[in-house]
């Protein structure tokens, strides 16, 4: 089956993951120097990452839903169209305050773009060629996050930290141009939109993100209970949000708790590594960046080979299979000796690590839509993503809270990878 069966869809939607992913990881090898650029405090520097988490995460539920609503092609236009003019905006911030608001308008853009993309391609493809399809963009969340380490520090020691966001604009523009000739628009639907269920999903996940981003508990409090109320509302709804129906499915579900619990290890991983990696090596923003280089190729390859090994060894199989893999590369990183320098400490587990995250990551995203209605491929697309962008703050608060060693750290990441291979074995597997 050749690549260019696919057509136009495939590269414009993988191309405008990757974007977002990107800027999503960016952060954490140029916030020194952003910090420093625009003299701003700690706390300040903090919200520069927040405030695109938080409002990433909490508007994707809704964006999931409008794209079934009122047409793929539509809100994606308008996803891409707000991501461009924030990207160009946040690079050429000289406050704080400019800076953090334009990084909450991005967070809106990318939320939009995230279920949206992989919607289109539930829309384009069917049977081997989607399975093929979703392979390439599990592939891409991966290499994403980690490729935006890589650009982020040798964008910022080569150019300028201002250069990482900049260059979003052109390839934006390309993206519009692209989507308006070439992709076609889903059908709309004349139903009623869930406001009050719209609201309330906001409210709650931003309370949730926000909480454990902050460690506020009170926030993480108040987030749970909006979402229980969220849930009765929708359960009460006539043209929900989120239908719950959405959940009956044992693969979908157990997919999501999985996912949740994937990002909860690899976002701590993606934080504290290049942080241990500067402070104990002396690297710099652009050396933690090229660190990850082994990762992101063994992450690549692996990719590129799991449309076979779905179709030889099933979907199921070859996620735990994943997380065992990396299970394993996360305790030989535990129990390695820093002091032996990177290649005798992090190589290894690197390309051990670049090996489980490409085998997992498309297998999670095809059992997060598995078997969902054409009419909820956007929801369901959106959950999928909700899940992966609420997991890392959960994750990284819970660390944070509970210890500041870095092995320590290692071990609490191998204790939630557990945990999934735990889910996966008894939830995810073939009706």
């Amino acid at each position: 089956m050749s690549k260019q069966k696919f057509g136009i869809v495939l590269p414009v939607t993988l191309l405008a993951y990757f974007l977002i992913l990107m800027d999503n990881s960016i952060i954490f090898t140029s916030s020194v120097q952003i910090g420093q650029s625009l003299n701003l405090s700690a706390a300040a520097l903090s919200w520069v990452s927040s405030a695109y988490t938080l409002t990433f995460g909490g508007f994707l539920l809704l964006s999931g839903r409008l794209s079934d609503l009122l047409g793929r092609k539509r809100v994606f236009l308008v996803g891409l169209t707000i991501f461009g003019l924030s990207s160009l905006a946040i690079g050429l911030s000289q406050n704080a305050t400019m800076m953090i608001l334009m990084r909450a308008f991005q967070g809106i853009g990318s939320s939009i773009i995230a279920p949206t993309t992989l919607a289109l391609i539930m829309d384009a493809y069917k049977n081997k060629m989607r399975q093929k399809a979703i392979s390439y963009y599990g592939a891409t969340a991966g290499i994403g996050s980690s490729v935006g380490l890589l650009i982020g520090g040798g964008l910022t020691s080569l150019i300028s930290w201002r250069a990482g966001f900049l260059i979003n604009v052109p390839f934006t523009l390309v993206l519009i141009f692209l989507t308006v000739k070439y992709i076609e628009n889903s059908q709309t639907k004349k139903e009623k939109i869930d406001f009050i269920g719209s609201i309330l999903s906001i409210l709650g996940l931003v309370g949730i993100i926000f909480g454990f981003t902050e460690t506020n508990w009170a926030a993480i409090i108040i987030g749970v209970l909006i979402l229980f109320l969220f849930v009765y509302w929708e359960h009460r709804s006539a043209y929900p949000i989120l239908p719950l129906t959405l959940f009956k499915n044992r693969v979908r579900s157990g997919a999501y708790v999985a996912r949740l619990l994937f990002m909860m290890a690899m976002l701590p991983f993606w934080f504290f590594l290049p942080q241990m990696l500067q402070g104990q090596f002396g690297f710099s923003a652009f050396q933690s960046g090229m660190a990850f280089l082994p990762l992101t190729i063994v992450n690549f390859i692996i990719a590129m080979q799991l449309p076979y090994l779905t179709a030889k060894f099933g979907n199921n199989k070859v996620l735990i299979a994943g997380e065992i893999i990396l299970a394993l590369g996360l305790i030989i990183l535990a129990i390695g000796d820093i002091t032996k320098g990177y290649w005798g400490a992090i190589f290894i587990p690197m390309l051990i690590l670049g090996l489980g995250q490409g085998v997992i990551l498309a297998p999670v995203t095809s059992a997060g839509v598995h078997e969902a209605p054409a009419k909820m491929a956007g929801i369901a697309s959106g959950v999928t993503n909700t899940i992966h962008q609420i997991g890392g703050p959960i994750g990284l608060s819970l660390i944070v809270s509970t210890t500041d060693y870095f092995y320590t750290e290692i071990w609490l990441m191998v204790l939630f990878t557990i945990l999934s291979i735990l889910i996966v074995a008894i939830f995810v597997r073939a009706d």
